[in-house]
C-alpha cells in the first residue's frame, strides 16, 4: 500500500450507496481519499481534470456503477480504457445489474472486476471492505504518469 493512501473515485448516483460506501471507507484507519461524482459526464471530467475538476488528483482506483445519468457506466468504462493516458487506472464495476450482457460488455471493455452489489446491508459492507482490502492492501497499483 502507498504510505499516503490512494484516491478512489466512486461514480455512483444512488445517495444511499454513496453514504454506505463512504461509511465503510471512514471505518478504515487508512488515509485513502474517496471522491464521488454522480454521473458519467462528471466522471470523465474528473479523470481528465477538466472543468470543475481542473487540478483534481488522478484516481488510483475507480468504482463504477453502470446505471448512470447522462452517460452510462459502460460508456465511461469504454472511454477510460480506450484512452492510453487513462487505461492503466483499475476500474471495478460495482452495480446492481446481474445481466450476462452487462458482465460480458464490461470485460470486453477491460474492466478489472465486475461485482454485483448485494442487496443485504451487511453483505454490501463486506464487499466494499474486500475491494478495499484487495486493491489497497494487496494489489500493487500503477504509478501516476510523470
Amino acid at each position: 500500500m502507498r504510505p499516503e493512501g490512494i484516491t478512489v473515485l466512486l461514480v455512483e448516483d444512488d445517495p444511499g450507496d454513496v453514504l454506505l460506501i463512504r461509511e465503510v471507507f471512514d471505518e478504515r484507519a487508512v488515509s485513502n481519499r474517496l471522491e464521488v461524482v454522480g454521473d458519467g459526464v462528471e466522471a470523465m471530467h474528473y479523470v481528465r481534470g477538466e472543468g470543475a475538476f481542473t487540478g483534481s488528483e488522478r484516481p488510483d482506483l475507480i468504482l463504477l456503477d453502470l446505471n448512470l445519468p447522462r452517460k452510462s457506466g459502460s460508456e465511461v468504462l469504454a472511454e477510460i480504457k480506450g484512452d492510453p493516458a487513462l487505461a492503466s487506472i483499475p476500474v471495478v464495476v460495482l452495480t446492481t445489474s446481474e445481466a450476462e450482457e452487462d458482465v460480458t460488455r464490461a470485460y470486453r471493455h477491460n474492466a478489472n472486476a465486475y461485482i454485483t452489489k448485494p442487496v443485504d446491508f451487511t453483505r454490501f459492507r463486506e464487499v466494499v471492505h474486500l475491494i478495499d482490502d484487495f486493491f489497497v492492501g494487496i494489489v500493487r497499483l500503477p504509478p501516476h504518469p510523470a
